[in-house]
């Protein structure tokens, strides 16, 4: 008898922690993390400070969960293209530009936060955990797949995935600031990526 009020009462926790988050999101992109207060998050979100400091303890506390709020973003459409009824060897290639385009779109519409993400690379590393392992797998879910059709011949999918998941981490920056294929369309590129991803995976048999 009790399910049903305990399962509202968790919802409604869940809606007005999301709610905290949005609005910290927000306030960091317009004025930056060093300019924005925990008091200037409870005013925005009506929420007040004492229900703010419920949830989070300390504006790093909510930094980190706008952070992962963006990755969890990231991950869910990552999730879509790695479900996709497509080859393996496609898939590859979209998980890559989804990833890359997603970290582009997240830093571009957060504003004066784009700068933390650099200046705080430390701090993202450690919310990026998970994402990064997540997406680590995703990959090796794939070159499994891949393999099993015999689309990649690939010795060992653990590190294949590994070097691939840190590869497309180390693009994010110049992607994100247009210094690869500058002026290109992504259409363009994709062929030229697929090459060397295909070179790299050993794929089996052409199109």
């Amino acid at each position: 008898m009790h399910t049903i009020p305990i399962m509202c009462n968790n919802m409604s926790i869940s809606k007005t922690r999301q709610l905290l988050v949005d609005v910290a999101r927000q306030l960091f992109a317009k004025n930056g993390l060093e300019n924005t207060t925990m008091n200037d998050i409870a005013l925005s979100s009506g929420k007040g400070r004492r229900t703010l400091y419920t949830y989070f303890k300390s504006k790093e506390d909510i930094y980190y969960a706008v952070i992962e709020s963006e990755l969890e973003r990231l991950s869910d459409k990552l999730d879509e293209v790695a479900a996709k009824k497509i080859r393996p060897q496609d898939k590859v290639i979209e998980l890559i530009y989804t990833h890359l385009s997603m970290i582009r779109e997240t830093v571009v519409r957060n504003g004066n936060l784009r700068a933390e993400f650099f200046r705080n690379i430390w701090m993202v590393e450690k919310v990026r955990k998970n994402f990064d392992d997540a997406e680590i797998e995703l990959f090796r879910k794939v070159y499994t797949e891949g393999k099993e059709v015999g689309e990649f011949d690939i010795d060992n999918i653990e590190l294949v995935a590994d070097i691939t998941h840190y590869c497309i981490k180390g693009l994010e920056v110049p992607y994100i600031y247009g210094r690869i294929a500058h002026g290109m369309t992504e259409e363009a590129t994709k062929p030229q990526v697929a090459k060397v991803v295909y070179g790299a995976l050993g794929k089996l048999n052409k199109r």
